[in-house]
């Protein structure tokens, strides 16, 4: 009698090991078929998958972190937040939980909320991405000097970054202080000699130095690695117009065009080149599909003018004269006087260059 109730309790126990490797088997196999489905980009059926997982392990840190990633990445946001704060009140302190809740908050546009996630985030463990994320925030509230501040910190930490020295370089540029920002640049091209976007921006630097020919070379390298990049051929245009080979000016910045039918200071770019090459029909097209893009731009409604009193309109050169005046006088008290002196002289087109942000 005693010798069967030992075996039933064996056996009982035999029962309850196999019922928690199967459980442990299954939930192992859910959340590799999960990583798998999103990897392929299948993110939903993924989410479904961490969901029956969390299941039948509801406190398991790590899935929980795989379900708010895969929210987060469908655009649920405030859902993915929810499981975030779930697994904070779980496991404990982690960077990768503040960083994630950080991205939420940045999509919701809590900016100040997500500034204080990664910033949390890098008090238990700094990263470059969450230095990069917090660089971003700053920016998208046009704080740049608190943006270059923080990818300084980063650089600190990660000197040789070529991603945030040209972050840095890009904010530098943003400011108007383009030797600081050529420092930089040039400083992630020895790290990175083929990044197109640093590329570009330092080509756009030498560009306004009206050294062409360099930027063509720079140009050149970055067009191996982004061949259909529209702001890369709207550049190589400008080049060519600076060095007055009109014909392949214009024909880089209609590719440029066609890749990027909705940048506005491509159709400007081209009305520019119409107008230096008397071709008015031409540019009032390009300087009319510039404005419907980007109408608070004063220098389009200059040009319009310009080619509309060539074209001999002169009431709606007039209307257009007035309207580049007035905006000119909203952002700065001389800009009246600067347009009046550009348009005493038509044939001066400014080059305006387009540069990857």
């Amino acid at each position: 009698m005693l010798g069967n109730v030992c075996c039933h309790r064996r056996l009982n126990g035999c029962v309850r090991c196999i019922a928690i490797v199967t459980h442990v088997v299954l939930f192992n196999r859910w959340v590799a078929a999960a990583l798998i489905k999103r990897q392929q980009g299948q993110i939903q059926e993924s989410l479904q998958l961490f969901q029956a997982a969390t299941c039948l392990n509801p406190h398991n840190v790590c899935n929980l972190k795989q379900v708010g990633r895969s929210l987060y990445l469908l655009g649920k946001h405030k859902a993915a937040i929810d499981v975030y704060e779930e697994a904070q009140r779980i496991g404990i302190e982690d960077w990768e939980i503040w960083h994630n809740k950080g991205l939420c908050l940045m999509y919701l546009k809590h900016y100040d909320k997500s500034v204080e996630c990664f910033r949390r985030a890098n008090l238990i463990q700094r990263h470059d991405a969450t230095f990069m994320q917090l660089g971003k925030v700053h920016t998208l509230q046009e704080n740049y000097k608190k943006a270059i501040d923080v990818y300084l910190e980063a650089l600190e930490f990660s000197p040789e970054n070529p991603e945030i020295l040209t972050t840095v370089g890009l904010l530098y540029l943003r400011l108007g202080e383009n030797y600081r920002a050529f420092d930089f640049l040039g400083n992630s091209l020895t790290h990175d000699p083929k990044n197109p976007k640093t590329i570009l921006a330092a080509g756009s630097i030498i560009q306004d130095h009206s050294d062409m020919d360099v930027a063509l070379v720079k140009y050149r390298v970055a067009a191996v690695q982004t061949p259909n990049s529209a702001q890369l051929w709207n550049n190589i245009g400008m080049c060519f117009f600076g060095k007055q080979r009109y014909v392949a000016a214009i024909a880089c910045l209609k590719r440029a065009l066609y890749l990027d039918p909705f940048e506005w200071i491509i159709s400007y770019n081209l009305g520019l080149v119409h107008l230096n090459t008397g071709q008015y029909a031409s540019a009032f097209h390009y300087f009319s599909a510039s404005i419907n893009l980007k109408p608070d731009f004063p220098s389009s409604y200059m040009y319009l003018a310009i080619t509309l009193s060539r074209l001999d309109d002169f009431e709606n050169a007039c209307s257009a004269y007035e309207k580049a005046i007035e905006m000119e006088r909203c952002a700065s008290k001389g800009g009246a006087l600067r347009i009046c002196w550009v348009l005493a002289k038509p044939w001066c087109v400014c080059v305006r260059v387009c540069v990857l942000q």
